[in-house]
């Protein structure tokens, strides 16, 4: 009372400041209680951390329904199929549908283990994994950037350029040493069979499997100062080089190991920052190291070029023949067409399998 008497002229004055304070300390406390499930160690003293905090937009997913193994699945760590992608919030949304397409058409849904690797630990996205798939089987791993900073060369697309793009090449490094054989998926698919049908496939000697492509032209992919170099054209020699597409992958994970692939793939990066051979990210190098070289499996297993060019991302139509995997590579996301209300006919296809829970064209359980 004394102190509102002697300054009345400062009656609104302080009960703003009062007002503005008492907010202040709000904040710090609920931004406090938010870094606290971040770190390990965190201290309310230092307020410039907290009054300026990051927030990471994490879309909100409805709980997926809880997928039972059938009668015939083993239970046996030799019955897993293991899966690893990438985990990374602005493709989230393609995450989650990938992994519903999954469990959903797999008979031994309980049998699959989901390996995803991260660039940093984002416990807002970990959450949401297991909100939305109480019962998954998985495990995170965090793949350090700075192994391949100083190797990424400026590609077409941005999006081609992230580190974590590059993670796939250190895959063999990052997961388990019991872990034999993997299936390596882009976020951006679908998969509409059982995935039991991609993990059997017969390796044969090969290191990989994927679906080739050689009535694509092969050569596009390279600059003309690598198939001018003497020494860079004699690379294919002996082998009979097609294209493929690293977004749908079966590695023998001990072979890979063994024939020390990432270094061979590391290499033609550090030549590619010395002099530009090819265009794209993280594709040429795979090319370069393994193309006429792998196990080639059924086209069914990646409709891919349905996000269309890496430029423009036009609508593309389906290839002739049947389907087991849908996947939206290059510009064009589905997410972001149907958001905007300018969806590719494909982009239906994907629609079912969206989990995210403002949308519009997910189907209801």
């Amino acid at each position: 009372m004394a102190f509102w008497s002697f300054f009345p002229s400062f009656h609104l004055l302080g009960l703003l400041f009062l007002f503005l304070f008492a907010n202040q300390i709000s904040l710090i406390t609920t931004t406090t209680t938010t870094i606290t499930t971040t770190t390990t160690t965190t201290s309310s003293v230092r307020v410039g951390v907290i009054l300026k905090p990051t927030f990471l937009h994490v879309p909100i997913f409805r709980e997926a329904p809880a997928f039972r193994n059938g009668r015939d699945c083993g239970s046996s760590a030799a019955d897993r199929i293991h899966v690893s992608m990438t985990l990374d919030a602005n493709y989230l949304r393609g995450t989650m549908a990938a992994v519903l397409s999954i469990l959903q058409h797999s008979t031994c849904p309980e049998d699959v283990m989901f390996h995803f690797l991260c660039v940093r630990h984002e416990p807002v996205v970990f959450s949401s994994i297991k909100s939305t798939f109480p019962y998954l089987n998985f495990k995170l791993y965090k793949f350090d950037a700075h192994r391949v900073r100083g190797l990424i060369s400026k590609s077409i697309r941005q999006a081609l350029d992230q580190p974590l793009n590059y993670a796939r090449i250190y895959l063999a490094d990052l997961i388990p040493m019991d872990v034999k054989r993997i299936i390596y998926l882009d976020s951006d698919i679908v998969i509409v069979d059982d995935i039991v049908k991609l993990w059997q496939v017969d390796l044969g000697d090969k290191v990989l499997a994927a679906p080739e492509y050689c009535q694509a032209n092969f050569t596009t992919y390279f600059t003309d100062l690598f198939w001018d170099d003497p020494e860079f054209s004699r690379t294919f020699e002996g082998r009979k080089p097609c294209y493929f597409n690293t977004g749908v992958m079966v590695m023998d994970v001990d072979k890979w190991r063994h024939g020390n692939y990432t270094q061979k793939v590391e290499d033609w990066m550090v030549i590619q920052k010395q002099k530009r051979i090819y265009h794209l990210g993280s594709l040429p190098p795979y090319l370069l190291t393994l193309a006429g070289n792998i196990m080639p499996i059924d086209h069914r297993w990646n409709q891919h070029g349905l996000g269309g060019d890496n430029i423009e991302g036009k609508c593309r139509s389906l290839h002739p023949g049947p389907i087991s995997l849908l996947h939206w590579s290059g510009k064009g996301k589905p997410w972001l067409r149907l958001d905007s209300r300018k969806p590719c006919t494909v982009d239906h296809l994907w629609a079912p399998y969206d989990l995210y829970r403002s949308s519009r064209h997910s189907f209801e359980e």
